[in-house]
């Protein structure tokens, strides 16, 4: 089968993208991992899908699998490209769109510059929202917010309890004295490996420069360690401001790029602005892989 694509980048976090406003392609997981095999395949972190409206008042349907196979609901990054995307393509002339995720809605702005506003929603903090399973657990109060133990207990203390974000999909976040020489790779699939997170976990690793400047490293699900993750600059941002160390507005310095992340606290929705960068376009014949 002759698949069409598109690869791009979000701060050096990369993707394929799929169009689907015309007809369903009904790839297989193992497909999804073809395309993102970047010895086999196009290469990417995730695979990310446009499918045209699903309701009145929605503009499109945005489906992400990650480099596994498995379906996310989420991507920050991703929603960046999305909108580029779309509009590019000519699917859409309007720069302020609403599209629906697997987890709600978000409302992604182009702007005259060439990035992206994304409206993310609300950050959640309850457990099941997570999801966690923190029976038996005591959580440990850090400034003026909770950590919870993700590591067994004999692990260093300062990278063995996280603070717990859902941004439409599951983050912990560890304070480090140095996103650069954090163990990522090592403590990153140690923590995903926790089987108190019901769906997996995205583990970032923030360093605190000031109160409006962070360093972020992120081990996905599903992925690994990726260049930038919106998500988890989204989550570990709203960590870092309910622990009291940050501003409402934080400049995310990642090994791909720089995003913004502004968070008024409370029930606000988190806003993220970055680039979206289109790379290619090809096609590619694609395999029958069950």
């Amino acid at each position: 089968m002759q698949v069409r694509f598109t690869k791009m980048h979000g701060a050096g976090n990369d993707f394929v993208v799929l169009d689907e406003t015309q007809h369903r392609l009904n790839l297989s997981p193992a497909q999804y991992r073809f395309l993102a095999d970047r010895h086999f395949g196009v290469g990417a972190d995730q695979i990310l899908t446009v499918r045209p409206s699903p309701a009145e008042g929605v503009d499109f349907e945005y489906i992400i699998h990650n480099a596994d196979g498995g379906e996310v609901a989420q991507c920050g990054n991703g929603a960046r490209c999305f909108a580029r995307y779309v509009h590019d393509q000519g699917l859409t002339h309007k720069k302020a769109l609403r599209v629906r995720t697997r987890s709600g809605d978000i409302m992604p702005v182009l702007t005259e510059d060439g990035r992206v506003i994304v409206d993310m929603g609300q950050p959640r903090f309850a457990l099941p929202e997570i999801p966690f399973d923190g029976e038996h657990l005591e959580a440990q109060i850090f400034g003026a917010w909770a950590r919870w133990r993700v590591r067994p207990e004999g692990a260093p203390a300062a990278v063995s309890f996280a603070g717990l974000v859902s941004m439409g999909n599951p983050h912990a976040v560890l304070c480090v004295a140095s996103a650069e020489k954090a163990d990522v790779l090592g403590i990153g699939a140690d923590i995903q490996a926790n089987p108190r997170f019901v769906q997996g976990v995205n583990v970032g690793f923030m360093q605190v420069i000031s109160r409006t400047e962070i360093e972020l490293r992120v081990f996905e699900r599903g992925a690994g360690e990726t260049l930038a993750c919106g998500t988890g600059a989204c989550a570990a941002v709203v960590a870092g401001i309910r622990w009291g160390l940050l501003d409402a507005v934080v400049t995310v310095h990642t090994r791909g790029g720089d995003l913004e992340i502004a968070w008024p606290g409370g029930d606000s929705a988190v806003r993220m602005t970055g680039p979206a960068t289109p790379v290619f376009e090809g096609q590619i014949e694609l395999p029958e892989l069950n």
